[in-house]
């Protein structure tokens, strides 16, 4: 059941993160809590989870390439991935 690229809801986490990364600075600075508040809960940026950007995978994410682990091996594998090659020794 592969789903194709990042889910809606990340998508839109991501919006909101950029919407309000500005507002939320000042407020942070400024030590109001009560207003930090009453911003969205998804504009926080701790709430956005890497996905990989070919399934959506979730987990078994790799930073460097920006997909899981699942996809990089079949990447990997089928020699898709530039100076990338099976260890043997």
């Amino acid at each position: 059941m592969a789903k194709e690229g990042v889910k809606a809801r990340e998508v839109k986490r991501q919006k909101l993160v950029a919407r309000y990364a500005e507002k939320r600075a000042v407020l942070k600075a400024a030590g109001d809590f009560e207003g930090l508040d009453k911003l969205p809960r998804n504009s926080s940026p701790v709430r956005l989870h890497n996905r990989c950007k070919l399934t959506g995978r979730p987990r078994g994410y790799m930073r460097t390439f920006g997909i899981s682990r699942v996809t990089f091996r079949q990447m990997a594998l089928d020699g898709k991935i530039p100076g990338v090659k099976k260890a043997s020794w």
